[in-house]
């Protein structure tokens, strides 16, 4: 894959105490991944410190957020790098980004909707399709996990999945 579309690696959910440190949900590799970048968002944001909540995500501190109602104001933000500054995929690999937006087809070449998200739980990354066109009833949507079973290959064009998952 290769886009020139900035990767986003995490998401401000708010302000944390009064002296202008953020909230952060972290998408992708987690706290280290972050770490490894001092600034964000075509350099509008500089990170000044970083550390864990201890409940999955991050507390930032950045050079250009003072106060509390500065860092209210980038509730909603993502924070993005170069895709360029992010290390090699090996094969196999993906970043979320890549996925969100591909048409989904099965492996008997329906196409059954669009991927509009990839969550992880815990155990495995899980895409999220939403069906075209939607089903008169019942879900909208079909979670499928990205393993080799379920996803038997994707590209930049397409994700492609076993037709016993579409079935679900």
């Amino acid at each position: 894959m290769s886009s020139n579309e900035p990767i986003v690696l995490a998401a401000v959910t708010g302000a944390h105490g009064v002296a202008g440190e953020v909230r952060l949900k972290l998408l992708g590799e987690g706290l280290e991944a972050l770490k490894a970048h001092k600034s964000f968002n075509s350099g509008e944001l500089t990170l000044k410190k970083i550390r864990s909540d201890n409940k999955g995500g991050a507390v930032a501190r950045f050079a250009e957020v003072n106060g509390r109602n500065a860092a209210e104001k980038l509730r909603g933000t993502t924070l993005s790098v170069p895709r360029e500054e992010l290390p090699q995929l090996a094969e196999d690999e993906y970043y979320h980004a890549d996925l969100i937006g591909l048409e989904a087809q099965t492996d008997t070449g329906r196409v059954i909707g669009t991927v509009a998200a990839v969550q992880n739980y815990g155990a495995t990354d899980i895409v999220e399709i939403t069906l075209d066109p939607p089903p008169a009833k019942g879900m909208k949507t079909l979670l499928v996990p990205m393993t080799r079973q379920a996803v038997i290959e994707w590209d930049e064009q397409k994700l492609v999945i076993a037709q016993d998952f579409a079935d679900q």
